[in-house]
């Protein structure tokens, strides 16, 4: 090889290295085998509008045993009234690479009730065991965890049905007295029976589009359809719920909500909510004890760079700058930039979407989930979307886009003295499979092989589920953190003292993590529902780069209280328990 050559090479690969971890597909070597039945497809006159939108999935630890479960979210057939109806699928991890289907021995819709959208998990009645909550067009599943491996609906008692078109949900003790409080984003009024007629299509921006839309069947636009109300639920005890939408102040007939994400973005200590809305303005809600006001507007985040509304769909809030301030993502549709909105510290938000190098390249594709997570330990979050169209036949009205999209991962550069924080897309450097094109929808986040590194679920339209492991990452350090709320023998939680008091949830739903080490700091919240109608880790992943050990670890419990550990070794997943001065 000659000289020039072999230098080329070396740089090329020190460059992909660099970049860290490769992305490996290990979907069928781990036993998996989900396919999403989005209720139509081609040969379907009608093409309902619902068809578009799913599916969502979930990385949680189901029986406790310290290794990732997968959830997976499905439709059913819209053609077909008669045929067999597609399920959920409940996937256990045994923690040698492999899962096992446990979806009917664990009761997964036993009883069959809606077409599937999202998930997210919580532990509601802090009994010690994640419950699930399954949102449908249709009523919406509360599956309370029964301990033994199955699952009990209790939608019903608990009065958290919802009803019509519910999206992303997540749980979070807003009111922080230490239960779980949940939110639920609803889309538009749809009814299959009624779907409508001569309605505007997709892609119509033109005349040569509009009409060939006349003689195409295509998928109708969202601006068909007038938008519906969020619910926002107050955890009552005693395993019920009560709708406070309208007195928490969250109550906006004409919101289009998709994705949904809880964080303390204002650094008050409590948490406040971002709801990413199609073709409405997102929302902002900033959580004033208890009660909500919508700040979006004010703070910058409702809008794109020139003052539009966008096709929100998946959101996700962190520091992706290390300021101790979150930030906000948001991915949209082909021809909008998938919003990045930097947190300057003072109650605003500037829209660095093209100036971070993340908007330029996000406008060809069609963006749903995926979120902020630091996939090569180099104490930076990096960013990843998948990404695919809503028209399976968008070829004909747009030559250069296509249904399935490959996915985008963004490295984060890091901190550049007189510089800002930029992004560089690394897709094609990072695994064969991210180049790969499917019709992404919801991605989980979180180490479903205990190795250290975020591994990565995608769900698709119509289409088989993934497994993503990733492989390479831990060239630099890292620390894995659980956190468990404190819980009294009787089921009541342990409070604070102190005008700021509250209690804490048994998941520290909430609670903040921050590392100081080597005068670098980074912070991260523990959530519940983020992406786009999917779940992520519980547990806080942080990257290190070359330090070995954390000089100071701070928790700041949903209780208020604090605690601080210091010279804490690198490369281990670690748990802490509230009130307890030891690290397991």
């Amino acid at each position: 090889m000659k000289p020039i050559a072999l230098l080329l090479l070396i740089t090329l690969w020190g460059e992909a290295g660099a970049a860290g971890g490769q992305f490996v597909d290990v979907t069928a070597a781990a036993g998996i085998s989900f396919r999403h039945v989005s209720g139509g497809g081609g040969e379907n006159p009608q093409k309902y509008f619902i068809e578009t939108m799913g599916p969502g999935c979930a990385f949680w630890d189901f029986d406790g045993d310290g290794n990732l479960d997968i959830y997976a979210v499905n439709g059913y057939s819209l053609i077909l009234k008669n045929a067999p109806q597609a399920r959920d699928a409940l996937w256990r991890n045994t923690g040698e690479g492999r899962f096992v289907d446990l979806t009917e021995p664990a009761g997964i819709e036993a009883e069959f009730v809606g077409y599937g959208m999202g998930c997210c998990a919580g532990d509601y009645d802090n009994d010690g065991h994640q419950d699930l909550y399954v949102t449908n067009y249709g009523r919406n599943i509360l599956y309370h965890n029964n301990a033994d491996g199955t699952f009990s609906d209790r939608s019903q008692e608990a009065g958290v049905t919802a009803g019509q078109w519910s999206t992303g949900c997540a749980f979070a003790d807003y009111d922080r007295d230490g239960d779980l409080d949940l939110y639920v984003a609803r889309y538009v009024t749809f009814s299959l029976e009624h779907p409508g007629e001569n309605l505007v299509p997709y892609m119509a921006e033109d005349k040569s589009r509009q009409s060939l839309a006349k003689k195409v069947k295509t998928y109708p636009h969202p601006s068909n359809y007038e938008g519906a109300s969020d619910f926002l639920y107050r955890n009552e005890g005693g395993g019920r719920f009560a709708d406070v939408t309208r007195q928490a102040g969250v109550f906006d007939p004409d919101g289009k909500g998709l994705g949904v994400v809880w964080g303390d973005y204002d650094n008050d200590g409590d948490v406040d909510l971002c709801v990413a809305n199609d073709q409405t303005p997102n929302y902002l809600y900033r959580n004033d004890g208890g009660h909500f006001t919508d700040v979006a507007l004010i703070a910058g985040v409702a809008y794109s760079e020139d003052g539009r509304t966008q096709a929100g769909m998946g959101v996700d809030m962190g520091d992706y700058d290390n300021n101790g301030f979150l930030d906000i993502w948001v991915t949209n549709f082909q021809g909008e930039p998938n919003a990045l909105y930097r947190n300057d510290g003072d109650g605003f938000f500037s829209n660095v979407s093209f100036s971070s190098g993340t908007g330029r390249v996000s406008l060809p594709y069609v963006g749903w989930g995926g979120g902020f997570f630091d996939f090569d330990h180099d104490g930076f979050l990096d960013l990843f979307t998948a990404n695919g169209h809503v028209l399976d036949n968008v070829e004909l009205f747009d030559p250069l886009s296509t249904y399935a999209q490959a996915s985008l991962l963004f490295r984060n550069n890091g901190r550049k003295p007189g510089s800002a924080f930029t992004f560089a897309d690394i897709t094609s450097s990072a695994g064969k499979t991210l180049s790969d094109k499917r019709v992404g929808r919801g991605v989980a986040l979180g180490d479903c092989d205990n190795d250290g590194d975020v591994d990565l679920v995608i769900s698709a339209s119509n289409s088989a589920l993934a497994l993503l492991r990733n492989e390479g990452a831990n060239q630099n350090h890292w620390l894995t953190v659980k956190l468990a709320g404190a819980v009294s023998t009787d089921g009541e939680q342990g409070a604070s003292e102190g005008p700021a008091a509250g209690r804490s949830n048994r998941d520290a739903i909430g609670a903040r993590v921050k590392l100081v080490y080597g005068g670098n700091s980074q912070i991260r919240e523990v959530k519940s529902g983020a992406s786009y109608l999917s779940q992520n880790d519980l547990r806080l992943n942080f990257g290190l780069a070359a330090h070995t050990s954390v000089d100071r670890l701070e928790v700041r419990w949903p209780s208020g209280k604090l605690q601080t550990f210091t010279a804490v070794p690198a490369d281990r997943i670690i748990e802490i328990r509230e009130g307890e001065g030891t690290i397991r």
